[in-house]
């Protein structure tokens, strides 16, 4: 069943909807329901704003993650329900694929779709994904799969075959090196509507078990992006896994190496890995 919403779903009001019924009966399966926003028009401060908090050069195409920001609203309603069978505070984010088909245009109109699928064992718990579709006029330009943890979740039996995850970089010299501020979760927050509190404040941190605030792994995902802008081709398919916390401030380092027509990449500290990726061209 395929559900349009008129506007974005508001994401502070459903990060609290999802903390009051963290506790008490919820579905056992996935729900079948598909939430979708038509003819979305981009909005070119918005745009700006998050290419500048991302690193990218502020411009008409669209920055290969930022379609990421267009979904995540519907995933989190999704996410929040009380029939989705994984409670949203406690899920992890511990990977994210995305494929662009094409360059996209802030001009163009998107049709965006969301979907939970895939909902299996765990050997730490339970995951689940869920699956971004961007279209224009009927033609797929983007798509993207966030996968989430629930550490001591239950599945139904059967588990998941998760593909290899990107492997790091040799050790070398870094490509660059980033110090990011206390207020990175705060910008990011902002422009991407994630206003998760383990991202905003030491405080609320804490309170979910982390020292510090921690980065956004779609801002290190999207910042490592933007360091190789301009050697990237318009169609390209992007794998990250997350690994551990990035904690703020910190100072890290962006390795690269060339491969296969495109790059492999980490994202480090003291080292602690936070990120491995692996881009490719991929058919338009």
């Amino acid at each position: 069943m395929r559900t349009v919403l008129d506007a974005p779903p508001r994401l502070g009001a459903l990060y609290a909807k999802a903390a009051l019924g963290a506790v008490g009966r919820r579905g056992s399966a996935l729900p079948g329901t598909e939430l979708a926003r038509a003819d979305v028009a981009v909005d070119r401060d918005h745009l700006a704003g998050y290419a500048r908090v991302c690193g990218f050069a502020v411009g008409d195409a669209l920055p290969p993650a930022y379609p990421h920001v267009l979904a995540f609203p519907l995933q989190v309603a999704l996410m929040a329900d009380r029939a989705f069978p994984l409670p949203l505070p406690g899920l992890v984010h511990v990977r994210n694929a995305i494929t662009v088909h094409r360059r996209i245009d802030a001009a163009e109109r998107l049709d965006v779709r969301v979907r939970a699928e895939r909902f299996v064992a765990h050997p730490k718990g339970a995951q689940v994904d869920l699956v971004a579709a961007v279209a224009v006029d009927g033609e797929p330009v983007w798509d993207g799969r966030s996968t989430y943890l629930a550490r001591g979740a239950t599945a139904p039996e059967g588990s998941g075959e998760p593909a290899a995850e990107p492997a790091a970089v040799p050790e070398g010299a870094p490509t660059a090196t980033w110090r990011v501020d206390a207020g990175t979760g705060r910008r990011y927050a902002r422009v991407s509507g994630d206003v998760n509190p383990i991202h905003l404040h030491p405080l609320t941190a804490r309170a979910f078990g982390f020292p510090r605030a921690i980065a956004h792994g779609m801002w290190t995902a999207a910042r490592s992006l933007a360091a190789l802008q301009g050697r990237l081709p318009d169609a390209l398919g992007y794998d990250v896994a997350f690994g551990r916390p990035l904690l703020l401030p910190s100072t890290v380092e962006l390795r690269t190496r060339s491969a296969d027509d495109g790059w492999d990449l980490d994202v480090r500290s003291r080292k602690r890995t936070h990120l491995t990726g692996a881009i490719r061209p991929a058919a338009g």
